[in-house]
């Protein structure tokens, strides 16, 4: 070890992450001290990774993080995540700040503080990469001052911010790649409440937990769209066909539009939603380039509409993982056995169910004589804690029937996943 240069150490180090390790490992030796002190680029202090963190006073934790920061040089990540802390010193959390900014490129801060810490003043105009913001307040943001030119990735999590200053933060990012909004608290002046965000560089957008009346998203360069846990009117992309991934994960939404171009879509993945076939398939039909298709616990808004294979076969030749959950609804099956082509290109067949009957088997059955290069199959099922003598007997003939079938594909690997 004592071989090792000063440099690598420091990387060593820097590994480790957590604030306590690494000043336990420092102090090793001379040569350890001095790898912490001039070349550790990586230190997080997080609330859950030492418990004792929450049985220190305020004052004394504001010290022990004082002297830890001070005692490095050119730190490029900072992480400081106290979530059941209670609030800092305004003064003692600007110091930490004014005395990394210059060289740091990724900030972790969940950090409550009275007064707010103006985060974008601080930091803005700086090397900064990435930011991770939670339970703050963003008021009165100044693109022309608080610019940050070299952030690639801003995630804003349980933060109060007004639609305006949302969009002029991402104006402020003129390299913003990645944005992440999780029950973000939009304060607005109207009744409506509207959103509406613009980026030519934003390539992949989440969106967890939020509430609006619209929501409009112009990104000429998105590839990754994921709404999850949302209620909303209307959501609207308006960019330029380059869509590659898009996920929605129960979502309330009335008026969805992805834009007219979806030509270049390879992943889909719909499930806990409510949706209107035919306008969603109008969206999504020139996606021939598509490579994964997950369609799960999908509501169908008309109870006449079904999907079927057919469908799925002829408009997206290039599917290669197909994921589908079983519903039978008044004797009509969604996903149903129609036609005669073939998915020749699906690998991974994904199937499941929420409540179990006889026609299952049946249905997979059919599922795997359209798959006949088939790799993979997974089922995936729901199990209540108390069942009928008539709801066992119903899974014990399905499990006898699934190994009868599975007799005549050898070469699918098989694989069940019960909750």
């Amino acid at each position: 070890m004592e071989h090792l240069p000063v440099e690598v150490i420091g990387n060593i180090l820097s590994w480790l992450g957590g604030a306590r390790d690494v000043v336990i490992a420092s102090a090793t030796c001379r040569k350890w001290r001095e790898a912490c002190r001039k070349h550790l680029h990586t230190l997080s202090f997080n609330s859950n990774d030492w418990p004792i963190y929450r049985d220190l006073t305020t004052s004394r934790l504001e010290i022990l993080i004082t002297q830890t920061i001070f005692q490095t040089t050119g730190l490029q990540g900072l992480s400081i995540m106290m979530d059941d802390v209670d609030e800092f010193s305004a003064s003692t959390v600007i110091a930490w700040l004014m005395y990394t900014r210059e060289t740091l490129r990724r900030l972790f801060y969940n950090v409550r503080t009275t007064p707010n810490v103006n985060i974008l003043e601080i930091c803005g105009r700086q090397k900064l990469e990435m930011l991770v913001l939670a339970h703050n307040s963003i008021t009165g943001v100044e693109p022309n001052f608080q610019r940050f030119p070299c952030l690639k990735s801003l995630s804003l999590s349980y933060i109060s911010i007004s639609a305006l200053d949302l969009n002029l933060l991402l104006t402020a990012c003129p390299k913003i790649e990645t944005l992440e909004l999780v029950n973000p608290e939009i304060a607005m002046s109207d009744a409506q409440v509207t959103v509406e965000l613009s980026s030519p560089t934003l390539k992949s957008i989440y969106v967890e937990a939020i509430s609006l009346d619209k929501f409009i998203l112009e990104a000429d360069s998105i590839e990754r769209l994921h709404l999850k846990d949302c209620v909303l009117e209307l959501f609207e992309l308006i960019g330029k066909g380059t869509l590659k991934h898009f996920k929605i994960d129960d979502v309330s939404v009335i008026h969805l539009d992805i834009g007219e171009t979806a030509d270049n879509l390879e992943i889909i993945d719909v499930s806990n939603f409510t949706i209107i076939w035919p306008k969603f398939y109008q969206m999504i039909s020139r996606s021939s380039k598509l490579r994964r298709l997950r369609l799960w616990d999908v509501v169908f808004d008309d109870e006449d509409e079904i999907v079927d294979l057919e469908t799925i076969a002829v408009c997206f030749p290039q599917l290669s993982n197909l994921s589908l959950s079983y519903d039978l609804r008044d004797g009509v099956l969604h996903y149903g056995l129609q036609g005669s082509s073939h998915l020749d290109n699906v690998l991974v067949l994904e199937l499941g169910w929420t409540a179990i009957n006889d026609l299952f088997s049946h249905w997979v059955e059919g599922l795997l004589k359209r798959c006949p290069n088939l790799k993979k199959l997974v089922i995936y099922g729901v199990i209540s804690e108390a069942k009928t003598h008539e709801e066992c007997q119903m899974l014990a003939n399905f499990t006898s029937s699934i190994v009868q079938l599975m007799r005549k594909y050898l070469h699918v690997e098989v694989q069940f996943e019960y909750e």
